[in-house]
């Protein structure tokens, strides 16, 4: 039996959504969530933003150690939390020094919505 795993899926119950439409990763494509292109990636992020259940799943997605995908509007790569998804080829090097603010920012956000769950 294949089971396709969208973050809201994984993640937990969804307690308290009344209705499937307020959840995103249930009203568009689950592959959105696990693109390879970085736009594909931004855009699942931005879908995220408004959902009632980000907090818990971002937590979630952190406890089990995500290999990859977009859950609770962060980008894990690797079992970490990225700020971007950088396309193929040798950065930039003022690609390089964003990406490591850009990565402690996302580590502090991820690291507060942990805080928010534990609470």
């Amino acid at each position: 039996m294949n089971l396709v795993m969208t973050p809201l899926g994984a993640a937990g119950s969804g307690a308290g959504v009344s209705a499937k439409s307020a959840l995103p990763c249930r009203n568009f494509d689950p592959d959105l969530w696990f693109a390879e292109a970085p736009a594909e990636l931004e855009l699942a992020k931005s879908l995220c933003g408004d959902c009632p259940v980000r907090v818990e799943c971002l937590a979630a997605a952190l406890d089990r150690q995500e290999p990859w995908g977009v859950w609770g509007g962060e980008i894990f790569e690797r079992g970490a939390v990225v700020p971007r998804k950088r396309p193929r080829g040798r950065p930039r090097k003022e690609d390089v020094a964003r990406d490591a603010a850009l990565r402690v920012e996302a580590t502090a956000r991820a690291a507060a919505a942990v805080a928010i769950v534990a609470a």
